[in-house]
């Protein structure tokens, strides 16, 4: 009885919501206004039309019920004029109804196509759902902002001396984007957003993951961490330049450039990288690929921002004085691809990854190309005015103290030239063991050879071979002294050493047999003459002798020998040659009776006298000896 009777009262509730409601909506409200003043009139009995109403119907009834309610929850903060996170109940109840909405959408697709009620019903859900998606998306950007107002903080060991004489890494001031300066420890990671702030973030982003709004998520969260690398890297003084900005910079301006970018890189790969990587780990905790894909849009403009510096530099101008800065990127992207390996590890940052090591490998093109353009350098130097009194030759100079500057990279060279081994392999390099040697010993023994051919060229242009062989003996000298004292000696090898050390001692021979064996020989007596005939013999050698010996030291007294040691080796070499024979012959002619007694007349110069003339040979102009460095 007291079933029938409640069962009447359901009946008028219904009649009057449908008699006094003009629409569904109003009849609904009036149907919450009953449920609402006596418990009797629950909205699942309001709704339902009777006994004889099926299962599904009844469904149907309670699914609308489920969702005006919701959307009366949702669009209540949805349609809110404040930061609905700026109170945590508010937050709170605003995703437990998100969680609601979400869950009655995923447990009654399944029946949207067979019930076109439910269907309808749906609809009306998933506008909702991006309702509060586009909610949650703005308080997922204002929250942000917020907390960058925070960020910038770092976490590392290190002194306080170290804090003192260190750049560090500064927040944002005023309001701005924090950002980062470069430091002596990469032992640092940074807490870009407070705990709290990310903690809510997270929430957020499973929201809208779970609704199918990731990546509307992750464009959010990856345009204003963008933004932060953005002007991170430009406050490490790495500029966005162009292909065509990079090749139009002078030298001097390329370098400094260089300078900034090698730091800047260290900073961004060591870590900024790692840092915004965690961060992303931590908001999309459990959305792998939404993390992913959130870091790779992260770090892709600065990525390749730094990539594309580095492979201007690789594609640009390859003149020989451009080696040493472009070693100097080549090993910082060396040295940085375990970071790229590792902070790129993900699929949506492969092409990153694959992007740095092929510009490293250009880089390393480039400087193979550098050592091509030395070898044209050498080749084509003219052998037109000859450097005055033999000296040591300016092309000379400059190979061997490039090629010594060169070697202080001796590892990343053999990297270089092992990378490539068939195309750092001259195929006309004269190497006895090549087979033995590494590409780069191959490639400086190469070298070696078009300087020795350009010189022994160069060496033509001198008119007497005296002064031929001592250009070549400077020279060689110099090669072989800049060889042994650098790591040079280590590649060319003890053999090369040795070999080429002999060829500065036979120019040495050479030198003395067309300077002086001339003059040698008018000291010789031909003792099968009349006494009569060797006297006036003597006379004419001797004078002979002393027109000879004059013009020589006239002429070799200008001439150069720069290396000290080897400028006495040759004066004593002189002096052993020349004054036995010497004294050898005054003794004769002051024994001879008719030239006895008149022999001053006749010696010009005594013993010691020729030593003294020998000992100023060789100092150059003006007493100069030449410069070595």
């Amino acid at each position: 009885m007291a079933e029938n009777g409640e069962e009447k009262w359901l009946a008028v509730a219904r009649h009057i919501a449908k008699t006094l409601g003009r629409n569904d909506t109003m009849a609904d409200d009036i149907l919450q206004i009953f449920s609402n003043f006596d418990g009797r009139f629950s909205r699942e009995k309001l709704s339902e039309k009777g006994g004889e109403d099926d299962p599904t119907t009844r469904a149907c009834a309670a699914l609308e019920h489920s969702l005006k309610s919701l959307d009366r929850q949702i669009s209540r903060y949805v349609a809110a004029d404040h930061p609905i996170w700026l109170d945590s109940a508010d937050s709170s109840a605003f995703l437990d109804a998100v969680d609601e909405l979400i869950a009655t959408v995923r447990d009654w697709n399944r029946m949207a196509a067979a019930d076109k009620t439910v269907g309808a019903c749906l609809e009306r859900a998933e506008d909702l759902v991006q309702q509060a998606m586009f909610r949650i998306e703005d308080e997922f950007r204002s929250l942000m902002e917020r907390g960058g107002e925070s960020a910038g903080k770092f976490s590392g060991e290190s002194s306080e001396e170290d804090e003192e004489e260190e750049e560090y890494l500064d927040a944002g001031v005023g309001g701005q984007i924090p950002t980062a300066r470069p430091i002596g420890d990469y032992d640092i990671v940074i807490d870009a957003l407070p705990s709290g702030i990310i903690n809510d973030l997270h929430q957020m982003a499973k929201r809208m993951v779970a609704a199918g709004f990731g990546k509307e998520c992750s464009h959010v969260y990856s345009s204003y961490r963008r933004e932060f690398l953005e002007e991170s890297l430009s406050r490490l003084g790495v500029k966005k330049l162009s292909i065509e900005d990079v090749h139009k910079m002078p030298w001097q301006d390329l370098e400094d450039e260089i300078e900034r970018w090698i730091k800047g890189a260290n900073v961004t790969l060591r870590i900024l990288f790692p840092s915004e990587r965690r961060l992303c780990d931590r908001v999309f905790f459990g959305f792998s690929s939404a993390s992913d894909l959130s870091f790779m849009e992260v770090c892709r403009g600065s990525t390749i921002q730094l990539l594309n510096f580095a492979d201007a530099v690789a594609i640009g101008t390859r003149s020989p004085e451009r080696l040493f800065k472009i070693l100097d990127v080549f090993e910082t992207m060396r040295d940085l691809l375990p970071e790229f390996e590792s902070v790129f590890s993900d699929q949506y940052c492969l092409f990153l990854r694959n992007e740095a090591i092929t510009i490293w490998k250009r880089l390393g093109e480039a400087i193979r190309g550098i050592f091509m353009e030395l070898e044209n350098l050498i080749s084509r130097d003219p052998a037109k005015v000859p450097v005055p009194g033999g000296g040591l030759h300016p092309i000379t100079r400059y190979v061997m103290n490039y090629l010594r500057a060169a070697c202080r990279s001796r590892q990343s060279l053999e990297q270089v030239f092992e990378e490539n081994a068939a195309a750092a392999v001259p195929p006309t390099a004269k190497l006895e063991d090549r087979g033995s040697s590494s590409s780069l010993s191959v490639q400086m023994a190469w070298i070696m050879e078009l300087l020795e051919s350009n010189l022994e060229a160069k060496s033509k242009t001198y008119k007497d071979p005296a002064l031929c062989s001592v250009f070549m003996m400077n020279n060689g000298r110099y090669i072989v002294q800049k060889v042994k004292d650098s790591e040079l000696g280590s590649l060319l090898g003890d053999d090369w050493i040795r070999k080429h050390t002999a060829k500065v001692r036979q120019f040495h021979v050479t030198y003395q047999r067309s300077s002086w064996n001339k003059v040698l020989g008018l000291l010789k007596m031909d003792t099968s003459v009349a006494p009569s005939v060797a006297a006036r013999s003597m006379k004419d050698k001797l004078k002979s002798f002393n027109q000879s010996f004059e013009e020589i030291c006239r002429s070799q007294s200008t001439w150069i020998v720069f290396d000290e040691q080897l400028r006495e080796e040759l004066k004593i070499s002189i002096n052993k040659l020349l004054l036995p024979a010497y004294q050898s012959f005054v003794g004769r002619f002051q024994n001879v009776p008719e030239l006895g007694r008149n022999a001053e007349r006749h010696i010009k110069y005594g013993v010691e006298d020729i030593e003294a003339r020998i000992n100023d040979l060789f100092q150059g102009s003006g007493g100069s000896s030449g410069g070595r460095k």
